[in-house]
């Protein structure tokens, strides 16, 4: 028998098998990078006794020891403000790592472990890690945005909304987050307007979502917590709104289009950039977001906006 000593080369050197059975069949090795790697429960902070994590999604092109940086898409997870399921979005969110951007999905309390403006402020605590680790996660922080669905749209929302707002941070508020635009997929918008259309739920009620993120009470009864929630009651101050992408279902069964169209109209008319696309004949959430005609739409803006 022949032993053949290990020997370490380059792969350009290494021979070919030389072993050829009958009826094999050869392609040619394309070694094209077509998927991209996965950073699991990256910490990024603790609070109230609870640790909270990232999900980073790294880009095919990506590699250990290049120097190159990529842009960065910061994506909250809707989940009625409660815990949230950190791995439901991420097979949607590789085609974006397909496409060239660092993705990571934030982990924030939910509304059983803190109240508004919790949320907000961990997204924003996420984005200041992400910022001070750009290095180790090849992040170009000049082009970092945020996305949101659901209540992570509000959240997405509502942390450019208060860039400079102490009450909406856990870190000093000259630290710069540096986010260039927004996109919100069917994110709440005046909760205390929420029972005005049609929906599936209730959205006062002490234990509705929205109850709980002001702390369990009823939404209508105590007005002086839900105003910090509404975007809109923050335009008009020192921040400028960044450009914002809003994508809503025509037929939302759970946050009804009329919350997007609120936002839209304000927006719009402050003078604000904003587009709005319906989702004709689309639920809350589910496949009709996640089509490629709707992901260009998304790839576009951020095009536009990160260049």
């Amino acid at each position: 028998m022949t032993v053949v000593p290990p020997r370490v080369v380059p792969l350009a050197e290494f021979p070919h098998s030389t072993a050829d059975p009958v009826g094999m069949k050869v392609l040619a090795a394309d070694p094209t990078p077509v998927y991209g790697t996965a950073l699991l429960g990256v910490p990024y902070a603790e609070k109230d006794g609870h640790p909270l994590t990232l999900q980073i999604l790294l880009p095919p092109t990506w590699e250990e020891d290049v120097p190159q940086t990529f842009p960065c898409v910061v994506f909250v997870p809707g989940s009625a403000w409660r815990k949230q399921d950190l791995g439901r979005v991420l097979p949607a969110l590789a085609e974006f790592t397909r496409r060239g951007y660092v993705v990571a999905v934030v982990e924030y309390r939910s509304s059983a472990v803190a109240a508004f403006p919790a949320q907000v402020k961990d997204a924003k605590t996420a984005v200041r890690f992400l910022r001070g680790h750009a290095a180790e996660y090849h992040i170009d922080t000049a082009r970092m945005a945020m996305w949101g669905d659901s209540s992570g749209g509000h959240t997405a929302v509502l942390a450019c909304l208060t860039l400079n707002d102490r009450e909406y941070s856990d870190e000093p508020v000259g630290d710069e987050l540096g986010l260039r635009c927004v996109v919100d997929y069917y994110g709440p918008t005046d909760i205390s307007r929420m029972n005005e259309d049609p929906s599936i739920q209730d959205h006062v009620a002490p234990d509705s979502p929205e109850g709980m993120l002001i702390g369990g009470r009823n939404v209508l009864e105590n007005p002086d917590l839900v105003a910090p929630t509404v975007a809109v009651s923050h335009l008009g101050g020192e921040v400028t709104p960044p450009p914002m992408l809003i994508v809503h279902g025509s037929k939302d069964r759970v946050v009804p289009f009329g919350q997007s169209a609120l936002l839209f109209s304000a927006l719009s008319d402050a003078g604000h950039p904003v587009e709005l696309y319906q989702l004709r004949g689309s639920d809350h959430a589910g496949p009709a977001f996640w089509q490629p005609a709707v992901l260009d739409l998304v790839d576009d803006f951020l095009k536009v906006n990160l260049a």
